[in-house]
């Protein structure tokens, strides 16, 4: 299986990848992950291990866009897995690191999976946005067409891409869960208890985001709801340029070195969970909210990955240009949903049937591992070592 950092690296894509690293290697299968050294690899499972690339990473450090530069050491790593293995399955298409195990792979004759989790990215600077048109009309999509297989892990992404004449049709499937660890609080009491670990009040809302502080999360909005609503605790779990620290606000409370189990009771001590964001696929944290019972607002574009989340999800307009009125309109959604009245709300418990429900790792890793097998007995691929290059 394939991205451009690691588990880590604590961003969504490089988090699914892990998973799926996990499940297949789980099911005894020979699991290679190669990505970028910029953070530490993963521990070998079994017969499943990582490649760690030598890199350049000075993008994601001057600009905040994860973007890491293969070396020339680098890719004869990559060659030389590529050349061991039976299937090549790629997490995102625009890394270069990615592209090079693509290009190595359809040189060698091996089928690769396309695991595609976002479409457009509607950057602020008009530059970025048309280089993102540029590099998804020369890139993604001719490597979408020439894929044996491609996966969506949103209705939003498939959408995006639904012009194409893929070579098989593509599938969706939608990242799962983990409802061991992700669960609601089991009282008010417990919920108080978090409250005081995380130093967090106990006579107020508390609101969380977890993300990357990037602007496509909608950070500058979430600045103006801090401004408008005092009376609200903030919580933001994540890392980036943006960083809420910055904005010296006495209602903002920063978490930089939370995941897994050290970040899902953080979801159990707040309230609500907000997303603001732009140009998602499918966010891993809005699962990650609705198991542990918060109701979740975000924009309307993220709650069309899928729309079975309708009735669980409020929605909201990004009204592009007009972040004052992005602002309002989030705060008062949030309002109505955390109001004790409110109308049509969801119980923790409802909340989090429908995430255990609906996405699953178990079921998830299933599928993954059908349309690989599939794919190496059509082809006729003769070894046993699924690469991930990530």
């Amino acid at each position: 299986m394939a991205t451009h950092y690691f588990a880590s690296h604590k961003g969504g894509i490089e988090i699914v990848a892990e998973q799926l690293y996990r499940g297949l290697a789980a099911k005894r299968h020979e699991v290679v992950w190669a990505a970028g050294n910029s953070t530490p690899p993963p521990d070998p499972i079994g017969t499943a291990r990582s490649v760690s690339l030598l890199i350049f990473n000075f993008v994601e450090r001057k600009t905040g866009l994860p973007f890491p530069v293969p070396t020339l050491g680098a890719i004869k790593q990559i060659r030389a897995e590529v050349n061991h293995s039976d299937v090549v399955v790629l997490h995102d298409c625009l890394y270069l690191s990615n592209i090079a195990t693509f290009l190595l792979a359809k040189w060698r004759g091996m089928p690769t999976v396309i695991i595609q989790h976002i479409g457009f990215v509607p950057y602020e600077n008009p530059a970025l946005r048309l280089l993102m048109r540029i590099a998804n009309s020369i890139v993604t999509r001719p490597m979408l067409l020439r894929a044996e297989q491609v996966i969506f892990i949103s209705g939003t992404t498939k959408t995006y891409f639904r012009s194409l004449r893929f070579q098989r049709a593509p599938e969706l499937i939608f990242n799962g869960v983990d409802a061991h660890m992700y669960y609601s609080s089991e009282n008010q009491e417990a919920k108080q208890t978090l409250r005081c670990k995380y130093g967090l009040p106990q006579d107020r809302p508390v609101v969380l985001f977890v993300g990357r502080f990037v602007e496509k999360k909608g950070l500058r909005i979430l600045k103006l709801m801090v401004e408008q609503r005092p009376e609200i605790t903030w919580a933001f779990a994540g890392w980036g340029p943006l960083n809420p620290e910055s904005w010296n606000a006495l209602n903002v409370r920063v978490f930089s070195d939370l995941r897994d189990a050290s970040l899902a009771p953080l979801y159990r001590a707040c309230d609500l969970f907000v997303l603001p964001s732009t140009g998602e696929g499918f966010p891993l944290v809005i699962q990650e909210a609705l198991a542990s019972g918060l109701p979740v607002v975000c924009s309307s574009e993220t709650l069309t990955a899928d729309p079975a989340m309708d009735p669980f999800v409020r929605g909201v307009t990004i009204c592009a240009g007009d972040d004052n009125r992005t602002a309002r309109e989030f705060l008062l959604a949030i309002d109505e949903s955390i109001a004790p009245d409110a109308q049509s709300q969801h119980t923790p418990e409802q909340l989090r049937a429908f995430a255990t429900s609906r996405y699953s790792w178990h079921s998830t890793v299933e599928r993954y591992l059908q349309i690989m097998s599939r794919l190496v007995s059509e082809i006729g691929s003769k070894t046993k070592t699924v690469v991930e290059g990530i």
